[in-house]
């Protein structure tokens, strides 16, 4: 019998779900004297919601994919600032920079210090983290991930350090996501499910949190996709994306995540549709070897019962198509002689591919780009 691997769980330590919960911030922060929110031109328009004491700064300028500069810019607002309460009020790229702002911006070190594993080495900032996409799960994660533009790669931070102080799940905040971006973002929170679920490193307790992240996708992606004020479909994709964002702490994701990253540092695209494109193909290549599973996951995504490998990936196809995905790499301007590069790059992402349960050589990474171009 194969040793069953030791598993570290965290968790924000405290999680409030519910629509209108952006107004229990203020009560939980207490006297606080200046806060920095981090944000987008969008989702600053939810801080008034806040209801923040004291002073309160905004730092909104964080692209879709943040990269090395966007964190300097960030840090020296905090400087600037000297915030008792760090509020990361966006999607994952905006909860990934507040992390890294709460435990750096009165630190020595550096994010080549703190680069890899358990290097953080403490915060004296609370963090507070306010999710208005269902997508990444990143406030529930110790995980943050900047883009070096240099290298066209993602830098990896993982440390207690950065998990939340107090998590936020507010449906009414994801009423005014696009459906092109409730559907992305939805097939992201799935795919970290997906992949935790089927990953070399899978544990029965993180499969139970991954079962009811993709369960919760296929009950109501399609649902919040067609209406956006859907409130029982909007928190659905919010308590998947959370699910998911626990998978990756103890778990992590495998080689879809690795084929969409240079979709992402290259090709500039949004993190969750490159997820998308490459999740059917993905899916389809793992099912030889995770086969009880992957069955598992077609059945709480309505695709089939009893499904070939070539009727899944057209089946999953369809799920994402149906989304209203463009599902072409090459509609979204890859051209045929980006692909090698993509794929020597995406296959050298070892710390995720090596957890994927079936072995794939850069050929087979190459076929997945061909399928998706």
């Amino acid at each position: 019998m194969s040793s069953v691997p030791v598993i570290i769980l965290h968790q924000p330590k405290r999680l409030i779900v519910g629509a209108g919960t952006i107004g229990e911030v203020c009560t939980w922060a207490g006297e606080v004297s200046s806060t920095l929110v981090i944000a987008t031109p969008i989702t600053a328009g939810f801080v008034d919601r806040l209801k923040l004491p004291g002073k309160v700064a905004v730092f909104d300028a964080i692209p879709g994919e943040p990269e090395i500069a966007t964190l300097d810019a960030a840090l020296a607002a905090a400087r600037a600032a000297k915030p008792d309460l760090v509020v990361g009020l966006g999607g994952g790229s905006v909860m990934d920079v507040a992390k890294l702002l709460a435990a750096l911006w009165d630190s020595a070190q550096t994010l080549a210090d703190v680069a890899g594993s358990n290097k953080v080495a403490g915060r004296s900032t609370r963090l507070a983290q306010i999710a208005t996409t269902a997508g990444t799960g990143s406030e529930a994660g110790i995980r943050s991930l900047i883009t070096d533009p240099i290298k066209g790669a993602k830098i990896a931070v993982e440390s207690p350090h950065l998990i939340a102080d107090l998590a936020v799940l507010d449906p009414e905040l994801t009423y005014s996501v696009p459906p092109a971006v409730t559907a992305a973002t939805g097939v992201d929170a799935m795919a970290h499910c997906v992949e935790a679920f089927t990953s070399k490193r899978a544990h029965s307790m993180i499969d139970g949190f991954a079962r009811m992240g993709f369960h919760l996708v296929g009950k109501y992606l399609a649902r919040a996709v067609r209406d956006g004020s859907d409130h029982e479909a909007r928190e659905g994709l919010m308590l998947a994306s959370y699910y998911g964002g626990i998978c990756l702490g103890p778990v992590n994701t495998a080689a879809g995540h690795a084929i969409a990253y240079p979709l992402g540092t290259l090709l500039h695209l949004p993190h969750g549709l490159a997820n998308a494109i490459v999740f059917p193909h993905v899916l389809a290549f793992n099912e030889p070897v995770a086969q009880e599973k992957t069955a598992e996951v077609a059945q709480a995504l309505g695709l089939g019962h009893g499904l070939s490998q070539a009727n899944l990936r057209a089946e999953a196809l369809g799920f994402c198509a149906d989304l209203g995905i463009e599902m072409s790499l090459a509609k979204h301007g890859a051209t045929e002689a980006d692909l090698p590069r993509f794929a020597a790059d995406a296959h050298a992402i070892r710390r995720l591919m090596d957890n994927n349960p079936a072995d794939m050589s850069v050929d087979d990474v190459l076929g997945i780009y061909r399928a998706s171009f």
